[in-house]
C-alpha cells in the first residue's frame, strides 16, 4: 500500500473529546472517527488492526472445535421475556418497536437467540457437544459512553456458546475454551492475566475474565505472590486473620453517647476521638430491591456492591439518598449507626466480634463509643461484603497479595442450565429421558482489544503495536522521493518485501523527513526501513524497531533476511494456519 493513496488522515493535535491514551492515539493516527456518542467509524488503518485481531480469534476458536455462525442483531422481545431478562437487563438494552408495533431490541449479547436456535435443531445427546461462535457488532446503550473504543455503545465482539449433556462435559468444554483464550492472547502479543470474576447480568455459576495488564486500566486485579490465585476486585475473596484479637476481650465497657459536633466522615470522627479507622463501624443505607438495608463495614474498608448483591440475591441495589437516610435514622448523613436501627442489618464478617469501637448514634452531632458488636448490634446477616485491600492475605494460601490494574477484554462463563431451563432447550439422553442442555458462554471484546493493546503499548511519540496485530509489518520510508536513486531503491524494496509475505506501507509522499518520521512513530508499525543519503553514499539501509528504538544498518542484500529474523511472528504464516 502506498501512503499517498492510503486514506490515513493523521492529526498533529489531540482532539478535546479524547480522554484516555488509546482514544487520543487512535484519533490522531487516523484509525477511527466519531459519528455519535460511543459510536465510531473504522478507517482503513484501524480496520486492518481489527481484522488481524479477528483472524487470530477465529483461528484459535476453529482449532478448539468451535464453529462460526452469524446471528441476527435485531432480536424479538419474546425471547428476552422468556428468559426473564427483558426488564432485568436494564436500560443498556436498546428497546424499540418495529412497524407492526412488535417489541424488539438491538443485541448486546446472544444467549437467548443461540439457545432458541439450538433448541429447535438439537434433539439427542448424539448431537452434542456443540460449540458455536460469531464475530459481530453489538450495541449496549451505555449511560456514559467514554474512552473511545474502551467503553463505547457499538462495538465488535466475539461471543461463543457451548451445549453439553452434563456438567462434567461442560467443564471439559470450559477448560478447552480457557486454553483457547490463553492461546489467543499469547498470539496477540499482549501481557495478560486470567482472573476469577463475577458472572454479572449474564448469569451462571463460575467465570474467568481475561485482563490486559495496563496502568491505565479501569479494573483492579488481585493476585497472590505465592500461588496462582487471581481475581478481579469485585470477586476477590477476603479471609479473616487466623488470630482474632477481639476473641481475647476480657470485658466490655458500657455503651456511651458522646458529642462529635460537625464530624461526619471517617477521617473527621476518628481524628476527633483519637482512634484508628479500623475501630469505627461505618453504617451505609442501601436500597435493595426497593427496601432499605443498613450495611456495616469497618471504617478502613469499603463495601463491595457486587458481593452485597450476590449475598442478598438481589436484582438491584443502590445507595439511599439523604432524604431516605434522614427518615430511617432520624439524622443526617454521617451519623448513621446500627444500634437500635429499625431496618434489616447486613454486616461484613470483620464486624463480628468487634468491641470497644465507635458507631453513629443516629443523632446529629453524636456517636456511640464502647460499642460491642455481640452485645449492641443485632445483625440479620454476616458475610464477606467488602473490597480487598493491599494488606489482606490470599484466600488460598494466606500469602501476601498484590493489586494491579487491567483492562477486561475477555470473559468466559459456566452458565449451567440457566438459559436452557428458561427457554426449554432439552434433549433425550441414552435412556430416552429428557434433560436440559448444560451451557457455557465465551466472549471477547475484539474492538476493545485494539484499544487495550494501545493502552499497554505506547510512548510519547505514539502507538507501539505488537507485531501480530500491527496494521503493517514494515514501513518503507524514502527520505527524498525526488531523488531517483532513493525512489527506485524504495520501489524495489517495497515490491520485494511484498513478494516475501510482508504487509508493507510505502511512504511515497513528497513531504519533509520530519513529518514522515512523526507519522511513522504515531502509527506504531513495528519496523521502519529508511532509505536516505546513507544508502546513496554507503549502500546502507536503516532499520528501526518501533518497540525498542533499536536501530541497525544493513546492506540491500541482507535486508529481507534481517527483517525475517527480527520478526517474532510472521502474520501471513499465522493466517495460513488451521
Amino acid at each position: 500500500m502506498r501512503f499517498s493513496r492510503f486514506f490515513l488522515p493523521t492529526l498533529k493535535e489531540t482532539p478535546a473529546e479524547a480522554e484516555v491514551i488509546s482514544h487520543k492515539l487512535m484519533l490522531r493516527a487516523g484509525m477511527i472517527r466519531k459519528l455519535a456518542a460511543g459510536i465510531y467509524s473504522y478507517l482503513p488503518l484501524g480496520l486492518r488492526v481489527l481484522r488481524k485481531v479477528e483472524a487470530i480469534v477465529r483461528e484459535e476458536m476453529n482449532k478448539a472445535g468451535a464453529q462460526e455462525v452469524v446471528l441476527p442483531m435485531v432480536q424479538p422481545a419474546e425471547l428476552w421475556q422468556e428468559s426473564g431478562r427483558w426488564e432485568f437487563y436494564g436500560k443498556e438494552l436498546l428497546r424499540f418497536k418495529d412497524r407492526h408495533a412488535r417489541d424488539c431490541c438491538l443485541g448486546p449479547t446472544h444467549e437467548e437467540v443461540i439457545t432458541d436456535l439450538v433448541r429447535r435443531e438439537v434433539r439427542s445427546y448424539r448431537d452434542m457437544p456443540l460449540n458455536l461462535y460469531q464475530i459481530q457488532t453489538k450495541f449496549r446503550d451505555e449511560i456514559r459512553p467514554r474512552f473511545g473504543l474502551m467503553r463505547g455503545r457499538e462495538f465488535v465482539m466475539k461471543d461463543g456458546y457451548s451445549f453439553d449433556v452434563d456438567e462434567k462435559a461442560s467443564g471439559k468444554t470450559y477448560l478447552a475454551m480457557y486454553a483457547a483464550y490463553q492461546n489467543i492472547f499469547r498470539r496477540l502479543g499482549l501481557q495478560f492475566r486470567a482472573v476469577e470474576a463475577d458472572t454479572g447480568s449474564i448469569g451462571g455459576s463460575f467465570s474467568h475474565e481475561f485482563m490486559v495488564l495496563a496502568e491505565t486500566g479501569e479494573d483492579t486485579i488481585v493476585s497472590c505472590t505465592g500461588c496462582d490465585y487471581a481475581a478481579n476486585i469485585e470477586k476477590a475473596e477476603v479471609i479473616l486473620p487466623v488470630e482474632n484479637p477481639s476473641a481475647n476481650q476480657a470485658f466490655s465497657r458500657p455503651l456511651e453517647k458522646v458529642s462529635t459536633p460537625g464530624r461526619r466522615t471517617v477521617e473527621e470522627v476518628t481524628s476527633f476521638l483519637g482512634i484508628p479507622p479500623q475501630q469505627l463501624i461505618k453504617t451505609l443505607v442501601f436500597l435493595v430491591d426497593g427496601q432499605p438495608v443498613a450495611v456495616l463495614v469497618r471504617g478502613d474498608h469499603e463495601v463491595n456492591e457486587i458481593k452485597l448483591k450476590n449475598l442478598l440475591q438481589a436484582q438491584e441495589i443502590a445507595l439511599a439518598d439523604e432524604a431516605l437516610i434522614r427518615r430511617i435514622t432520624g439524622a443526617p448523613v454521617g451519623y448513621s449507626g446500627p444500634v437500635g436501627l429499625p431496618v434489616k442489618i447486613v454486616a461484613d464478617q470483620a464486624i463480628q466480634g468487634m468491641y470497644d469501637c465507635v458507631a453513629g448514634a443516629n443523632e446529629e452531632g453524636h456517636h456511640f463509643v464502647h460499642v460491642d458488636a455481640g452485645r449492641d448490634i443485632h445483625a440479620d446477616l454476616y458475610g464477606d461484603i467488602r473490597l480487598v485491600t493491599a494488606g489482606d492475605r490470599c484466600p488460598r494460601c494466606r500469602q501476601a497479595i498484590r493489586l494491579s490494574r487491567g483492562i477486561e477484554v475477555g470473559h468466559i462463563f459456566r452458565l449451567g442450565t440457566k438459559y436452557s431451563e428458561a427457554l426449554k432447550a432439552a434433549y433425550l439422553d441414552g435412556e430416552g429421558q429428557e434433560r436440559y442442555m448444560v451451557m457455557g458462554c465465551y466472549g471477547i471484546g475484539v474492538s476493545r482489544i485494539v484499544a487495550a493493546a494501545i493502552e499497554q503499548g505506547h510512548d510519547e511519540s505514539g502507538i507501539i503495536f505488537p507485531v501480530a496485530i500491527a496494521p503493517f509489518d514494515v514501513l518503507a520510508l524514502p527520505i527524498n522521493v525526488n531523488d531517483t536513486v532513493i525512489r527506485e531503491a524504495a520501489e524495489d524494496i517495497y515490491y520485494e518485501l511484498l513478494s516475501r509475505g510482508f504487509d508493507v506501507l510505502l511512504d511515497d509522499r513528497d513531504e519533509r523527513a520530519g513529518i514522515k518520521f512523526k507519522d511513522a512513530d504515531l502509527t506504531g508499525i513495528p519496523f521502519r526501513v529508511t532509505i536516505g543519503t546513507k544508502f546513496t553514499k554507503e549502500g546502507l539501509l536503516e532499520i528501526k524497531v518501533r518497540g525498542t528504538g533499536e536501530t541497525l544498518f544493513v546492506t540491500r542484500e541482507h535486508l529481507v533476511q534481517t527483517l525475517l529474523n527480527m520478526h517474532s511472528e510472521r502474520i501471513p504464516r499465522c493466517l495460513q494456519q488451521g
